[in-house]
């Protein structure tokens, strides 16, 4: 904490070129594997069946998932769902096969599996859900997350713009379009399943990376109408290292809640926290080097800050 309340001088500014060289790569790769090998939508996206069962004792994920290949679903994705008593299996949907009969099959398997692994125990499995969702609402579902992503994009355009000024405004969207497309290449990277909690959790980190954005851009325009000798690249040099602690601080918090959430909330909430480590981790560095250096590289003047001065008004109603 020592640390962090002295003064630091950091020449951001100067290393913008590499900062851009490494963002390029990064977007370069992330837009690559987004097409190859794409995105690993989950059920919510595709379509499929979702059935959650809760057992009367700890339940074994792996044995589970040996059941469910048996009985001839080998693309199952079985997941512990709150406790490990709880379970989540998701089918993939499957053409020509009749939804009762196809959850009626799991069911089945799964007593059975259950019953010759207890030994005849009378305590049986608790079927507590089974949810369809179609090919066809999947498809809408994804399209219309997407429709939502670049809704607030264009939206936070237009409030840079009416707040600040229109250099600050494409600063601001460049950075959250680069922290956007990185976190999507780590998940089709990864291959980590991208479903609904993970698209809530790019708006979030479009509203988290906008929001540390927005305070280094107030600096940068308290600092233009303070500082009236130095260059523009001094001054959001300056205004960079004034809110880095602040900006480290925030960060740090933050990952701290989103690690407690990935370690300790389950699989069902783990690709949520994931895309929020990353966006965090990304929108943090983002904010300091892609939307500022977006703003110079467009030529940003002390003058484009400055309020401007209101014409005065002579009694005949006549402006001077």
């Amino acid at each position: 904490m020592q640390i962090l309340s002295k003064p630091t001088n950091i020449n951001f500014v100067g290393h913008r070129k590499l900062a851009a060289i490494i963002s390029s790569t990064l977007i370069v790769v992330a837009l690559v594997s987004l097409f190859v090998p794409g995105l690993k939508f989950g059920i919510d996206f595709t379509g499929g069946t979702l059935v959650e069962v809760g057992y009367p004792t700890e339940a074994d994920v792996d044995s589970v998932r040996e059941t469910m290949a048996q009985a001839g679903f080998p693309e199952a994705v079985v997941q512990n769902f709150g406790t490990t008593r709880d379970v989540l299996v998701r089918i993939a949907p499957r053409d020509g096969v009749n939804k009762a009969e196809l959850s009626s099959k799991i069911e089945r398997a799964l007593k059975k599996a259950h019953k010759d692994t207890a030994e005849g125990a009378e305590t049986e499995l608790d079927m507590r859900r089974v949810e369809f969702v179609g090919p066809q609402v999947g498809e809408e579902l994804r399209e219309d997350g997407g429709l939502a992503m670049l809704i607030a994009l264009a939206g936070i355009l237009i409030y840079v713009s009416l707040r600040f000024e229109w250099r600050f405004a494409l600063g601001s969207v460049a950075a959250l379009v680069h922290d956007v497309l990185i976190t999507l290449g780590f998940f089709a990277i990864f291959r980590l399943e991208f479903d609904l909690t993970v698209l809530a959790a790019l708006l979030a980190v479009i509203g988290y990376s906008l929001n540390d954005t927005i305070v280094v851009f107030d600096r940068i325009r308290e600092n233009f109408r303070k500082i009236r000798r130095g260059t523009a690249l001094e001054t959001v040099n300056v205004s960079l290292n004034q809110t880095l602690s602040r900006t480290i601080m925030t960060s740090l918090t933050t990952l701290l809640v989103l690690i407690a959430l990935y370690t300790l909330g389950g699989e069902l909430i783990r690709g949520f926290a994931t895309a929020l480590i990353i966006g965090v981790l990304v929108g943090t560095y983002s904010s300091i080097y892609i939307a500022s250096s977006t703003a110079l590289a467009l030529n940003i003047k002390r003058e484009d800050l400055l309020p401007q001065a209101q014409p005065e008004v002579q009694g005949d109603g006549s402006q001077v």
